[in-house]
């Protein structure tokens, strides 16, 4: 497998599993340790994985650990790894509320048990991911029932805070989620093209790039 390949599906497994260890890609490719963190560099250097110690997380998992010495914080999410970020922390003034439904790949737990709890909620700030974004399809996913489950988060919010680097820019997924203009803040990195800043600085109300 050469370089491009094996980065490629380290990253499609960051995305699916929301964040992988050193020694597991190790097994899973039969490459050296060595390998597996110049992959990693490579992939955190065009903004496709954040590096924590020991692997590789998406952006709500980093999102999550940046969160932990929050107090009195409720969290209300529908991702097992984001549960676990917290669970492992085990705050006493921190509550988290996980969702419950049917469990996606991505460890995503979505359908209508899901659904009709997070509709029982009233929720003051989302911070979502996304697959993709464009101007004509907002944001998107590729996952039809996740869609419908981030779309139930994104009603029983006040405000929506989009996190997507700038990899995600003009993909999209089958379903759309919310547009544009819906989020009152998305926050991407320093990778976003100036037309894509263009676009977005008309639509979503804060545009954050993230260094």
């Amino acid at each position: 497998m050469l370089a491009q390949q094996r980065q490629q599906a380290i990253h499609e497994m960051v995305q699916r599993l929301g964040g992988v260890r050193v020694g597991d890609l190790v097994r899973e490719f039969g490459v050296s340790d060595m390998t597996i963190r110049r992959d990693l560099e490579a992939l955190a250097e065009r903004g496709l994985v954040a590096k924590v110690h020991g692997g590789a997380t998406t952006t709500t998992c980093m999102l999550a650990n940046l969160l932990l010495d929050v107090p009195g914080l409720t969290v209300v999410t529908n991702s097992v790894p984001v549960a676990d970020v917290f669970y492992k922390a085990r705050r006493a003034d921190q509550m988290v509320v996980l969702t419950g439904g049917i469990r996606t790949p991505s460890d995503a737990l979505v359908g209508p048990f899901a659904v009709n709890a997070i509709r029982s909620l009233n929720v003051d700030m989302l911070f979502m991911g996304v697959h993709g974004m464009s101007t004509h399809a907002g944001f998107t996913t590729p996952n039809l029932m996740e869609a419908e489950t981030d779309r139930a988060l994104v009603s029983a919010s006040r405000r929506l805070v989009v996190v997507a680097d700038h990899t995600k820019w003009e993909l999209v997924g089958i379903s759309t989620i919310a547009a544009l203009h819906d989020a009152h803040t998305l926050i991407s990195d320093s990778g976003l093209s100036g037309g894509a800043r263009d676009a977005l600085v008309t639509e979503v109300g804060e545009l954050v790039i993230a260094d």
